[in-house]
């Protein structure tokens, strides 16, 4: 049946035409913008998603540059360290030539003056945007991911310790928690002379310190008083080791060792009459004096404290004197100590340039693969797109055919009634 009133065929042909004209601008669109997602109104879910992941892509852009100004800091230090170590070996060949008789020990001493002068303006200079790892102050923290969960965002960092190379041993004689070796750490020489102590597991800003007591009536082996020291904190601060962090029971044990022949040296003392040196993780104490009624006790004593400091690298290297001939003894363990430490701070620097590099490494390829996860969500398919065009454009014209053909039937009925 036909009717004037409704034409169910242009109705059918306009609603048709009007879902292609839709698809059709919505095709012309993600062309226009290259974006399938380009609103929440366009697929809520996956707009939520990728606004998400292109906060974390910002964010981690500032950790990048975060990085890159710690990595710069990290290189810094390591460079001046490295360059230290190397100035430590041209003072340990003119120590080396110290130790020949007729040297002009003057003219030595003066080159290594000038060398420690040397050492501390590249401790003073090895700073960068401020910052000085080189010298005293707090940890840093170099800002280097974040980390996404359940729970809400948080950042993590790479910690950076500073090496303060040039810090003067300070053990805290005021306040500090003062305790006597007893027991395992202590012993006394008289006929046997020798006696090993065990360091033990070391604590990180204790103060550990060899304690000695000398007995001899007559003084006929040995001054006492030379070799004793005061059973009080004071007393602990004359042979000294201020445990660092990470430091073993053999790094205690050698500290105290060094700290012993220095106290030698300081009072010239005679090593046959006491002599410290270390095993491992123990100390050997020897004498070939003592005897049955001519003693030296010793033991291991410790200073707890807050305000107890490590001394730095090159703190002895500064006292270095080679005008005489026990000073340029001396000066040799003094110089190993000092390049081996510095070496170590090389070390923990370059270690620390390493992770930065590689956590740079891994932010840039994270950043690159969440950004195409971004757009493997987001981004318009070209190729579709291009082919869905031209398929709407050939049904929008279709369309507008078929609309004419329908709006058409209608004239029919005007045949049906002419004459």
């Amino acid at each position: 049946m036909s009717s004037i009133n409704f034409n169910k065929s242009a109705l059918v042909a306009l609603d048709t035409l009007k879902g292609i004209s839709k698809n059709l601008s919505e095709v012309q669109s993600q062309i226009a913008t290259g974006k399938k997602v380009d609103s929440a109104k366009d697929n809520a879910a996956i707009w939520a998603i990728s606004k998400v992941m292109e906060s974390d892509v910002g964010g981690f852009a500032k950790i990048n540059e975060s990085l890159n100004l710690g990595a710069s800091t990290v290189a810094v230090a390591r460079a001046g360290a490295e360059q230290i170590e190397g100035l430590l070996e041209d003072m340990k060949g003119l120590i080396i030539a110290s130790q020949e008789e007729g040297q002009d020990r003057e003219k030595l001493q003066t080159d290594i003056d000038r060398l420690n002068d040397q050492i501390t303006s590249i401790i003073d200079a090895a700073q960068f945007n401020g910052v000085n790892l080189l010298k005293g102050g707090d940890t840093v923290n170099i800002l280097a991911s974040l980390d996404r969960s359940a729970s809400g965002l948080a950042t993590s960092s790479i910690r950076v310790d500073r090496q303060d190379m040039m810090a003067a041993q300070v053990v805290d004689t005021a306040a500090g928690v003062y305790a006597a070796g007893t027991g395992g750490s202590a012993a006394t020489l008289n006929a046997t002379q020798s006696q090993d102590i065990a360091v033990g597991t070391p604590t990180a800003g204790v103060a550990y310190s060899i304690g000695l007591t000398g007995t001899d009536a007559d003084s006929s082996a040995f001054v006492p008083a030379s070799y004793t020291t005061a059973g009080t904190a004071t007393g602990a601060a004359n042979i000294a080791y201020v445990a660092r962090d990470g430091d073993t029971a053999a790094d205690v044990a050698a500290g105290l060792a060094a700290a012993y022949a220095d106290y030698v040296a300081a009072n010239s003392l005679d090593t046959d009459v006491l002599n410290v040196t270390a095993d491992g993780d123990t100390l050997s104490f020897t004498s070939g004096v003592t005897d049955g009624t001519d003693t030296i006790a010793v033991r291991l004593d410790t200073v707890t404290s807050d305000d107890n400091v490590a001394k730095g690298a090159v703190y002895d290297a500064a006292s270095i004197n080679v005008t005489t001939s026990e000073g340029a003894a001396a000066a040799l363990g003094t110089i190993e100590r000092a390049i081996q430490a510095t070496v170590d701070v090389a070390a923990e620097f370059g270690s620390a340039e390493k992770r930065i590099s590689n956590q740079m490494e891994f932010v840039g390829r994270l950043m690159d693969a969440m950004k195409a996860g971004i757009s493997a969500l987001t981004d318009t398919d070209m190729e579709e797109a291009s082919a869905r065009l031209q398929s709407l454009q050939v049904q929008q014209q279709l369309g507008v055919q078929a609309l004419s053909i329908a709006n058409a039937s209608p004239q029919q009925l005007l045949s049906l009634f002419r004459s």
